[in-house]
């Protein structure tokens, strides 16, 4: 009878080690994720809707914006820098939208804006991006109803690269440990913790909205 006892208690004392670690190794994940969000700047452009049409004038906006605007994509050393190249170039960049928008034959109204707003874990290229709040520059065409197009404004992955070059631009900006995680997303066990980090940032976000909601009434 003893016997028993004392093995129960040491596997007791197992499960809870176990669970105790596994805790710890989330802990450590969840906040190399939020270091993550908080190193990288997105670009987001929303269609006016999802007709064929709308669809195409966004990637049409898109690629004029890449096309004219690269030096907010290559000039900035760090996130911050990076900012505010986008604050200054925002009446600029609203204005070539705007104007492709116009030669292509529509008359939807464009705005952007530097914001922090929620994404589901994104894959982009050979990179996931992790769910939760980030910084970005978010442009919207007409009602912006449709579906939309992303890619990572800092570090500089929206302009094409070769893969060597953008993996150098990641390295410069991301922990190796950071990097590690959005470059081996299929491996199971981060897989794993990205689902549970992307289930923890929904409860996050829904907390978020319901309260903004409440309060702006």
């Amino acid at each position: 009878m003893k016997l028993f006892k004392v093995e129960k208690a040491v596997l007791l004392g197992l499960m809870i080690t176990v669970i105790a670690a596994s805790l710890s190794s989330f802990s450590v994940f969840a906040k190399q994720c939020s270091d993550i969000r908080g190193k990288v700047l997105r670009l987001h452009i929303i269609a006016n809707s999802d007709s064929k049409a709308d669809q195409q004038l966004k990637l049409n906006v898109r690629d004029r914006i890449l096309r004219e605007s690269q030096e907010l994509f290559i000039a900035a050393d760090n996130k911050e820098e990076a900012e505010e190249n986008v604050r200054e170039k925002l009446p600029e960049i609203i204005k070539i939208a705007q104007d492709e928008v116009k030669r292509e034959g529509f008359n939807y109204k464009v705005n952007a804006q530097l914001v922090n707003m929620y994404f589901t874990t994104r894959k982009y290229d050979n990179i996931t991006l992790p769910a939760g709040y980030y910084d970005a520059v978010r442009i919207t065409i007409g009602e912006a109803k449709g579906h939309n197009w992303w890619c990572v404004l800092f570090p500089s992955l929206c302009i094409p690269a070769s893969s060597e070059e953008q993996k150098q631009e990641i390295s410069d900006v991301l922990s190796p440990d950071e990097e590690n995680i959005v470059e081996n997303s299929d491996k199971p066990d981060i897989k794993i913790k990205f689902k549970v980090v992307e289930l923890f940032e929904q409860c996050d976000d829904f907390l978020k909205t319901f309260r903004d909601n409440v309060f702006s009434q």
